[in-house]
């Protein structure tokens, strides 16, 4: 049986660290199968290349607005529309290089350095990461079953009182990474709430909406409109190479974005964007892969278990198992090392996500074929063994 009972002084093994060793395995010839990353195995939507194709052949591909293109903001309004039943002006949505770009120019607009930003943990460390490199305080919020795996004003006002300070914001991700909580109507609603009384910015994170499998898929524009939405073309849309994403704003913070995207960004790159508004228009399509992760979470919902690593979160939305190994191994970095080595199949530590308590946990990811999803699961269940 495979076993570490002592945490090992080794270099952090992160999320992309993994899927670096594992591309260079492949590359030398050994069948790795990656869980490591939110990567679909989908190809972007045909209409999406198509569109993209089109552009290619005019050759007409240049700088747009900084927020991005009119068309697919517009095209943004009615996703709005057609999925929550809102009216959003296309002003103030903002196209961004990716959701991390939103990041930034969210961090950027709306704090001070030293301001203190609650996030979830465990949580998508890029959050901790980019508040860190920006001279922000990172507030790490354990979410637990008690919280329901969520942020609450209840854990909010702990976190404040244990270190000593004033949020100044709070980020939340529904459906979450590595969790897979999906914080529901009610949730959002009090957390909005809550930071509307206290004056704190509220940040929500929902790029993986559209991979909610269980409970109620919110978006916090349907209660609010002073929260900073970020979403992605990324993981739903099965784009993650092409850096596209966008953010819907209260409008008095549509000039300050604007203003902060045209120094860093100049603008998101047009080919994208172009792909992307064909994309909203693919979702019979792209429902059709999303009814190949629910099967592969099903399976994994029922094996992993099976195999001795039981389900630390509820997996009902975004394509993650978030597992407690510690039946195992207290050190989850050295397990996913060892795990690559010798059986070819990459996951990613619960450092990544946790740094307190994430030796005892690692995070799959299931946006995988069905094929490589089983034949990884029966390699690990022999190796565990």
């Amino acid at each position: 049986m495979f076993s570490i009972s002592q945490r090992s002084e080794v270099e952090p093994f992160h999320a992309m660290d993994v899927l670096a060793e594992a591309t260079k395995r492949r590359a030398s010839g050994h069948p790795v199968i990656s869980m490591a990353v939110g990567q679909p195995s989908h190809p972007a939507p045909q209409a999406a290349l198509e569109a993209a194709q089109t552009a290619l052949v005019e050759g007409r591909i240049g700088y747009t607005d900084a927020l991005g293109t009119p068309r697919l903001k517009r095209a943004l309004a009615g996703h709005y529309r057609e999925r929550h039943g809102l009216e959003i002006d296309p002003l103030r949505i903002a196209i961004t290089t990716g959701s991390s770009a939103g990041f930034n120019l969210a961090f950027l607009s709306l704090f001070d350095v030293g301001d203190a930003v609650a996030i979830a943990r465990p949580g998508y460390p890029a959050y901790r990461n980019i508040l860190g490199a920006l001279g922000l305080r990172v507030i790490e919020v354990p979410v637990t079953a008690e919280t329901h795996f969520t942020l609450t004003p209840e854990s909010l006002e702990a976190a404040q009182k244990t270190n000593n300070v004033k949020l100044k914001g709070v980020l939340l991700a529904s459906p979450a990474n590595p969790t897979g909580t999906v914080t529901g109507r009610q949730g959002l609603q009090v957390l909005a709430d809550y930071c509307l009384a206290k004056s704190i910015a509220f940040i929500s994170d929902e790029i993986y909406h559209g991979l909610t499998f269980a409970g109620e898929e919110t978006s916090a524009l349907e209660l609010t409109d002073e929260a900073i939405v970020i979403n992605s073309f990324s993981k739903y849309y099965c784009m993650t190479g092409w850096r596209i994403g966008w953010m819907v704003l209260p409008e008095r913070l549509v000039r300050p974005i604007e203003r902060v995207a045209q120094s860093l960004y100049i603008s998101p790159p047009e080919l994208s964007q172009i792909a992307a508004t064909a994309a909203l228009e693919a979702n019979t399509e792209l429902d059709v892969y999303k009814a190949s992760y629910a099967a592969n979470r099903e399976f994994l919902l029922k094996r992993l278990p099976e195999i001795g690593l039981s389900i630390a979160s509820p997996m009902d939305g975004a394509f993650y198992a978030y597992v407690d190994v510690t039946r195992f191994t207290n050190d989850s970095m050295a397990f996913a090392k060892r795990m690559l080595a010798e059986i070819n199949v990459a996951a990613t530590p619960g450092l990544d996500f946790d740094p307190l308590e994430g030796n005892r946990s690692m995070r799959m990811s299931y946006a995988g074929s069905q094929a490589e999803i089983v034949e990884a699961i029966d390699r690990m269940a022999g190796w565990l063994k």
